[in-house]
Protein backbone atom coordinates (compact mmCIF):
# COMPACT_ATOMS: atom_id res chain seq x y z
CA UNK A 1 0.00 0.00 0.00
CA UNK A 2 1.29 3.26 -1.05
CA UNK A 3 0.29 6.95 -0.23
CA UNK A 4 -0.10 6.90 3.34
CA UNK A 5 -1.20 9.94 5.06
CA UNK A 6 -0.82 10.92 8.80
CA UNK A 7 -4.30 11.17 10.47
CA UNK A 8 -3.39 11.00 14.16
CA UNK A 9 0.29 12.03 16.01
CA UNK A 10 1.65 12.22 19.03
CA UNK A 11 5.87 12.71 20.05
CA UNK A 12 7.41 9.90 21.75
CA UNK A 13 9.37 10.84 25.01
CA UNK A 14 11.72 9.07 27.34
CA UNK A 15 10.52 7.38 30.00
CA UNK A 16 10.24 9.26 32.96
CA UNK A 17 8.49 10.78 36.10
CA UNK A 18 6.59 13.37 33.77
CA UNK A 19 3.88 15.76 35.07
CA UNK A 20 2.08 13.11 36.60
CA UNK A 21 1.67 9.22 37.60
CA UNK A 22 2.83 7.15 34.44
CA UNK A 23 3.85 3.63 33.87
CA UNK A 24 7.18 4.24 31.72
CA UNK A 25 9.54 4.00 34.02
CA UNK A 26 8.15 0.00 35.41
CA UNK A 27 7.05 -0.96 31.78
CA UNK A 28 4.64 -3.64 31.16
CA UNK A 29 4.54 -7.37 31.43
CA UNK A 30 1.59 -9.73 30.42
CA UNK A 31 -0.50 -6.18 30.26
CA UNK A 32 -2.91 -5.56 27.74
CA UNK A 33 -2.80 -1.56 27.09
CA UNK A 34 -5.98 -0.29 25.21
CA UNK A 35 -5.36 3.67 24.16
CA UNK A 36 -8.27 5.24 21.60
CA UNK A 37 -7.36 8.21 19.79
CA UNK A 38 -9.52 10.80 17.48
CA UNK A 39 -8.64 11.00 13.70
CA UNK A 40 -8.38 14.01 11.79
CA UNK A 41 -9.08 12.24 8.25
CA UNK A 42 -10.39 8.98 7.62
CA UNK A 43 -9.48 6.18 5.18
CA UNK A 44 -10.38 2.68 3.82
CA UNK A 45 -7.36 1.27 5.15
CA UNK A 46 -5.02 2.32 8.14
CA UNK A 47 -2.06 0.94 10.05
CA UNK A 48 -0.39 1.81 13.00
CA UNK A 49 3.18 3.26 13.80
CA UNK A 50 4.52 2.47 16.95
CA UNK A 51 7.73 3.46 19.05
CA UNK A 52 10.67 1.72 20.73
CA UNK A 53 12.63 4.80 20.30
CA UNK A 54 13.75 5.42 23.71
CA UNK A 55 14.14 1.64 24.72
CA UNK A 56 17.18 0.30 25.77
CA UNK A 57 16.06 -3.70 24.33
CA UNK A 58 14.14 -4.81 21.39
CA UNK A 59 10.16 -4.65 22.27
CA UNK A 60 8.02 -7.59 21.87
CA UNK A 61 4.47 -6.75 20.77
CA UNK A 62 2.69 -10.48 21.68
CA UNK A 63 -0.41 -9.05 19.63
CA UNK A 64 -2.45 -6.08 18.25
CA UNK A 65 -6.00 -4.76 17.59
CA UNK A 66 -7.38 -1.95 16.32
CA UNK A 67 -11.66 -1.74 16.78
CA UNK A 68 -13.99 1.64 17.06
CA UNK A 69 -13.98 3.10 20.42
CA UNK A 70 -17.40 3.16 22.22
CA UNK A 71 -16.57 5.05 24.58
CA UNK A 72 -14.17 4.13 27.76
CA UNK A 73 -12.50 0.88 27.53
CA UNK A 74 -15.16 -0.72 25.46
CA UNK A 75 -15.14 -1.02 21.49
CA UNK A 76 -18.18 -1.32 19.07
CA UNK A 77 -18.53 -5.19 18.53
CA UNK A 78 -18.25 -6.73 15.12
CA UNK A 79 -15.36 -3.87 14.54
CA UNK A 80 -12.12 -5.51 16.17
CA UNK A 81 -9.41 -6.44 13.63
CA UNK A 82 -6.25 -7.98 13.94
CA UNK A 83 -2.96 -5.62 13.23
CA UNK A 84 -0.01 -7.65 11.94
CA UNK A 85 3.67 -6.65 10.76
CA UNK A 86 5.39 -8.89 7.91
CA UNK A 87 1.72 -10.86 8.22
CA UNK A 88 2.84 -11.92 11.55
CA UNK A 89 0.86 -10.99 14.95
CA UNK A 90 3.51 -11.36 17.27
CA UNK A 91 6.67 -8.85 15.89
CA UNK A 92 9.53 -7.35 17.03
CA UNK A 93 10.53 -3.36 17.39
CA UNK A 94 14.40 -3.02 17.70
CA UNK A 95 15.62 -0.98 20.37
CA UNK A 96 15.69 3.12 19.36
CA UNK A 97 13.27 2.21 16.47
CA UNK A 98 10.10 3.32 15.09
CA UNK A 99 8.05 0.89 12.99
CA UNK A 100 4.52 0.88 10.93
CA UNK A 101 2.48 -1.84 10.54
CA UNK A 102 0.95 -3.62 7.87
CA UNK A 103 -2.21 -1.92 6.64
CA UNK A 104 -5.55 -3.50 7.56
CA UNK A 105 -8.76 -2.86 6.08
CA UNK A 106 -10.59 -0.38 8.41
CA UNK A 107 -13.13 2.16 6.91
CA UNK A 108 -13.16 5.42 9.15
CA UNK A 109 -14.34 8.72 8.75
CA UNK A 110 -12.90 12.18 10.39
CA UNK A 111 -13.03 12.66 13.55
CA UNK A 112 -14.00 8.77 14.15
CA UNK A 113 -12.77 7.53 17.62
CA UNK A 114 -10.20 4.30 16.97
CA UNK A 115 -9.10 2.09 20.03
CA UNK A 116 -5.42 0.66 19.51
CA UNK A 117 -5.34 -2.40 21.82
CA UNK A 118 -1.99 -3.75 22.57
CA UNK A 119 -1.21 -7.20 24.55
CA UNK A 120 2.69 -7.31 26.36
CA UNK A 121 3.56 -10.78 27.21
CA UNK A 122 6.69 -10.38 28.47
CA UNK A 123 8.40 -7.85 30.23
CA UNK A 124 9.10 -4.46 28.52
CA UNK A 125 11.62 -2.65 30.52
CA UNK A 126 11.05 1.20 30.61
CA UNK A 127 8.43 2.47 28.02
CA UNK A 128 8.44 4.64 25.18
CA UNK A 129 5.45 7.26 26.22
CA UNK A 130 4.08 10.56 25.36
CA UNK A 131 3.55 12.01 29.44
CA UNK A 132 0.77 14.38 28.71
CA UNK A 133 -1.99 12.68 26.64
CA UNK A 134 -5.19 14.57 28.01
CA UNK A 135 -6.50 11.09 27.30
CA UNK A 136 -7.34 7.76 29.30
CA UNK A 137 -5.40 4.85 28.80
CA UNK A 138 -6.44 1.78 30.16
CA UNK A 139 -4.19 -1.26 31.04
CA UNK A 140 -5.15 -4.96 32.13
CA UNK A 141 -3.70 -7.71 33.83
CA UNK A 142 -3.39 -10.68 30.87
CA UNK A 143 -4.41 -10.80 27.53
CA UNK A 144 -7.37 -8.61 26.55
CA UNK A 145 -6.79 -8.20 22.77
CA UNK A 146 -10.26 -9.36 21.96
CA UNK A 147 -12.37 -8.24 25.04
CA UNK A 148 -15.51 -5.70 23.55
CA UNK A 149 -15.97 -4.69 27.11
CA UNK A 150 -14.47 -2.36 29.23
CA UNK A 151 -14.74 -4.28 32.85
CA UNK A 152 -11.16 -6.11 32.64
CA UNK A 153 -9.22 -2.44 32.16
CA UNK A 154 -9.77 -1.40 35.36
CA UNK A 155 -6.51 0.63 36.28
CA UNK A 156 -5.66 3.91 33.74
CA UNK A 157 -2.93 6.45 33.37
CA UNK A 158 -2.99 9.93 31.50
CA UNK A 159 -0.30 9.17 29.05
CA UNK A 160 0.37 7.13 25.73
CA UNK A 161 2.48 4.20 25.97
CA UNK A 162 4.24 2.90 22.10
CA UNK A 163 2.11 5.12 20.01
CA UNK A 164 3.54 7.42 17.03
CA UNK A 165 0.90 7.43 15.01
CA UNK A 166 -2.22 5.95 13.00
CA UNK A 167 -1.89 6.59 9.00
CA UNK A 168 -4.70 6.28 6.23
CA UNK A 169 -4.82 5.39 3.22
CA UNK A 170 -4.47 9.12 1.69
CA UNK A 171 -3.20 10.62 -1.60
CA UNK A 172 -3.85 14.53 -0.91
CA UNK A 173 -0.57 14.90 0.70
CA UNK A 174 -1.90 18.06 2.47
CA UNK A 175 -1.73 17.62 6.07
CA UNK A 176 -0.88 20.02 8.73
CA UNK A 177 1.60 19.32 11.67
CA UNK A 178 1.46 21.70 14.61
CA UNK A 179 5.05 21.41 16.12
CA UNK A 180 5.74 23.09 20.03
CA UNK A 181 5.02 22.87 23.59
CA UNK A 182 2.70 22.32 25.83
CA UNK A 183 0.34 25.26 24.38
CA UNK A 184 0.38 22.65 21.47
CA UNK A 185 0.39 19.62 23.51
CA UNK A 186 -3.15 21.17 24.99
CA UNK A 187 -2.08 22.01 28.80
CA UNK A 188 -5.34 23.23 30.76
CA UNK A 189 -7.76 21.83 28.10
CA UNK A 190 -10.24 19.01 29.90
CA UNK A 191 -8.91 15.53 29.40
CA UNK A 192 -10.99 13.57 26.97
CA UNK A 193 -12.89 15.73 25.13
CA UNK A 194 -10.36 16.92 22.16
CA UNK A 195 -9.68 20.38 23.27
CA UNK A 196 -6.56 20.79 21.88
CA UNK A 197 -5.17 23.71 20.03
CA UNK A 198 -4.70 21.16 16.88
CA UNK A 199 -7.70 19.42 17.30
CA UNK A 200 -9.66 22.71 17.36
CA UNK A 201 -8.29 24.00 14.45
CA UNK A 202 -8.42 20.63 12.75
CA UNK A 203 -11.98 21.14 13.03
CA UNK A 204 -12.25 24.30 10.74
CA UNK A 205 -9.89 22.81 8.61
CA UNK A 206 -12.16 20.04 7.55
CA UNK A 207 -10.67 17.18 4.71
CA UNK A 208 -7.05 17.96 6.18
CA UNK A 209 -5.39 16.02 9.13
CA UNK A 210 -3.88 18.74 11.84
CA UNK A 211 -1.54 16.65 13.47
CA UNK A 212 -0.37 17.57 17.09
CA UNK A 213 3.95 17.28 17.53
CA UNK A 214 3.63 19.20 20.77
CA UNK A 215 5.49 18.02 24.63
CA UNK A 216 4.77 19.98 27.42
CA UNK A 217 8.02 21.77 28.62
CA UNK A 218 9.68 21.06 25.19
CA UNK A 219 12.04 23.72 24.20
CA UNK A 220 14.09 24.64 20.99
CA UNK A 221 17.63 24.68 22.11
CA UNK A 222 17.78 22.48 25.18
CA UNK A 223 17.55 18.49 25.63
CA UNK A 224 15.51 17.25 28.54
CA UNK A 225 15.08 13.77 30.29
CA UNK A 226 12.21 14.38 31.10
CA UNK A 227 10.99 17.41 28.39
CA UNK A 228 12.10 15.46 25.37
CA UNK A 229 15.14 16.58 22.77
CA UNK A 230 15.47 19.82 21.76
CA UNK A 231 13.20 21.00 18.32
CA UNK A 232 16.17 21.27 15.99
CA UNK A 233 17.24 17.42 17.13
CA UNK A 234 13.28 15.78 17.05
CA UNK A 235 11.87 18.04 14.18
CA UNK A 236 13.49 15.82 11.28
CA UNK A 237 11.40 12.29 13.16
CA UNK A 238 8.31 13.99 14.74
CA UNK A 239 7.64 16.14 11.50
CA UNK A 240 9.71 16.08 8.11
CA UNK A 241 9.25 11.92 8.56
CA UNK A 242 5.64 11.68 8.38
CA UNK A 243 3.60 10.56 5.70
CA UNK A 244 1.13 13.07 3.21
CA UNK A 245 2.74 16.71 5.20
CA UNK A 246 2.68 19.66 3.04
CA UNK A 247 2.79 22.45 6.05
CA UNK A 248 4.17 22.84 9.62
CA UNK A 249 3.04 25.82 11.57
CA UNK A 250 5.90 26.41 14.74
CA UNK A 251 4.87 27.90 18.06
CA UNK A 252 7.91 27.16 20.17
CA UNK A 253 10.37 29.02 22.40
CA UNK A 254 8.46 30.14 25.40
CA UNK A 255 9.97 27.61 27.43
CA UNK A 256 13.72 28.43 26.21
CA UNK A 257 13.35 31.93 27.73
CA UNK A 258 11.42 31.42 30.86
CA UNK A 259 12.30 28.03 32.37
CA UNK A 260 15.96 29.61 33.49
CA UNK A 261 14.12 31.89 35.27
CA UNK A 262 12.29 29.30 37.70
CA UNK A 263 14.94 28.69 40.72
CA UNK A 264 16.01 25.04 41.57
CA UNK A 265 14.22 25.11 44.69
CA UNK A 266 10.91 25.37 42.72
CA UNK A 267 8.14 22.81 42.55
CA UNK A 268 9.11 22.03 38.67
CA UNK A 269 12.28 19.66 38.69
CA UNK A 270 11.27 17.64 35.82
CA UNK A 271 12.40 21.53 33.90
CA UNK A 272 15.65 21.17 35.20
CA UNK A 273 18.63 21.72 33.13
CA UNK A 274 17.55 25.60 33.97
CA UNK A 275 19.52 26.81 31.04
CA UNK A 276 19.56 30.82 30.23
CA UNK A 277 18.76 31.44 26.46
CA UNK A 278 18.13 34.46 24.96
CA UNK A 279 15.57 35.83 22.32
CA UNK A 280 18.57 35.38 19.76
CA UNK A 281 19.27 31.70 20.97
CA UNK A 282 15.53 30.97 19.83
CA UNK A 283 15.73 32.77 16.38
CA UNK A 284 18.83 30.73 15.74
CA UNK A 285 16.96 27.69 16.55
CA UNK A 286 13.71 28.92 14.29
CA UNK A 287 16.07 29.45 11.65
CA UNK A 288 17.61 25.88 12.06
CA UNK A 289 14.19 24.83 12.07
CA UNK A 290 12.89 26.53 8.64
CA UNK A 291 15.67 25.32 6.87
CA UNK A 292 15.00 21.76 7.96
CA UNK A 293 11.71 22.49 6.78
CA UNK A 294 12.26 23.97 3.51
CA UNK A 295 15.27 21.14 2.77
CA UNK A 296 12.09 18.83 2.61
CA UNK A 297 9.11 20.76 0.66
CA UNK A 298 7.19 21.80 3.50
CA UNK A 299 5.73 25.28 3.93
CA UNK A 300 6.80 26.72 6.62
CA UNK A 301 4.47 28.83 9.01
CA UNK A 302 5.80 30.77 12.14
CA UNK A 303 3.59 31.72 15.07
CA UNK A 304 4.37 34.94 18.07
CA UNK A 305 5.00 33.58 21.65
CA UNK A 306 1.74 33.87 23.82
CA UNK A 307 1.05 35.99 26.69
CA UNK A 308 2.74 35.14 30.19
CA UNK A 309 2.37 37.85 32.03
CA UNK A 310 1.09 36.65 35.67
CA UNK A 311 2.61 33.23 35.37
CA UNK A 312 5.53 31.83 37.55
CA UNK A 313 7.53 32.17 34.75
CA UNK A 314 7.44 35.76 33.85
CA UNK A 315 9.79 38.16 34.51
CA UNK A 316 11.48 41.62 33.34
CA UNK A 317 14.09 39.61 31.51
CA UNK A 318 11.73 36.68 30.34
CA UNK A 319 9.36 39.50 29.23
CA UNK A 320 11.83 41.16 27.58
CA UNK A 321 12.89 38.30 25.41
CA UNK A 322 9.51 36.95 24.41
CA UNK A 323 8.91 40.44 23.15
CA UNK A 324 12.18 40.80 21.01
CA UNK A 325 11.56 37.52 19.62
CA UNK A 326 7.95 38.46 18.36
CA UNK A 327 9.38 40.99 17.04
CA UNK A 328 11.53 38.78 14.98
CA UNK A 329 8.46 36.83 14.04
CA UNK A 330 6.73 39.33 12.66
CA UNK A 331 9.33 41.68 11.02
CA UNK A 332 11.78 39.56 9.90
CA UNK A 333 10.10 38.04 6.68
CA UNK A 334 11.67 34.67 7.15
CA UNK A 335 8.61 32.42 7.50
CA UNK A 336 6.45 31.10 4.60
CA UNK A 337 3.81 33.17 6.28
CA UNK A 338 3.44 34.40 10.19
CA UNK A 339 0.04 34.29 12.57
CA UNK A 340 0.07 36.52 14.65
CA UNK A 341 -1.28 34.62 18.28
CA UNK A 342 0.17 37.11 20.90
CA UNK A 343 -1.73 39.75 19.05
CA UNK A 344 -5.23 37.58 19.09
CA UNK A 345 -4.82 36.83 22.63
CA UNK A 346 -3.52 40.17 24.25
CA UNK A 347 -0.59 41.11 26.33
CA UNK A 348 -2.65 39.52 29.75
CA UNK A 349 -4.80 36.29 29.36
CA UNK A 350 -8.33 36.89 29.20
CA UNK A 351 -9.57 35.47 32.55
CA UNK A 352 -12.19 33.32 30.17
CA UNK A 353 -9.13 32.18 28.47
CA UNK A 354 -7.02 31.34 30.97
CA UNK A 355 -6.68 27.80 32.32
CA UNK A 356 -5.74 29.80 35.97
CA UNK A 357 -1.71 29.66 35.98
CA UNK A 358 -1.60 32.89 33.36
CA UNK A 359 0.48 31.01 31.05
CA UNK A 360 -1.95 27.71 29.71
CA UNK A 361 -5.33 28.41 28.32
CA UNK A 362 -8.70 27.01 29.09
CA UNK A 363 -11.42 25.14 26.78
CA UNK A 364 -12.57 28.87 25.56
CA UNK A 365 -8.96 29.87 25.36
CA UNK A 366 -8.34 27.10 22.86
CA UNK A 367 -10.96 27.43 21.18
CA UNK A 368 -10.18 31.58 20.45
CA UNK A 369 -6.43 30.58 19.95
CA UNK A 370 -7.97 28.27 16.74
CA UNK A 371 -10.20 30.89 15.69
CA UNK A 372 -7.60 33.48 15.22
CA UNK A 373 -6.15 31.67 12.56
CA UNK A 374 -6.32 32.34 8.97
CA UNK A 375 -6.81 29.18 7.33
CA UNK A 376 -5.96 30.49 3.74
CA UNK A 377 -2.41 30.63 5.50
CA UNK A 378 -1.76 27.28 6.24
Amino acid sequence: MSGWGAAWTTAPQPPGAGFGPNWSQEGFARHTIRQTVRLGIGGDTLRVRLSNRYGTAPLRIAGLTVATGAGGAEVKPGTLREVTVAGDPAFLIPAGADLATDGVPFRTEALDAVTITIYLAEPSGPATYHTQALATTYRAAGDHLADHGGVAFAETSQSWYYLGGVDVDATAGDGVVVFGDSLTDGTGSAPDTDHRFPDLLGRRLVGRAVLNQGIGGNRVTVDSAWLGERATARFQRDVLDLPGVSTVLILAGINDISISEVAESSPFPQFAPYTEVSAQQVVAGHRDLIRQARGAGLRVVGATLLPMRGSAFSTMRSEAERAEFNAWILGSGEYDAVIDLAGAMGEVLDPVHDSGDHLHLSDAGYRAMAAAVDLSLL
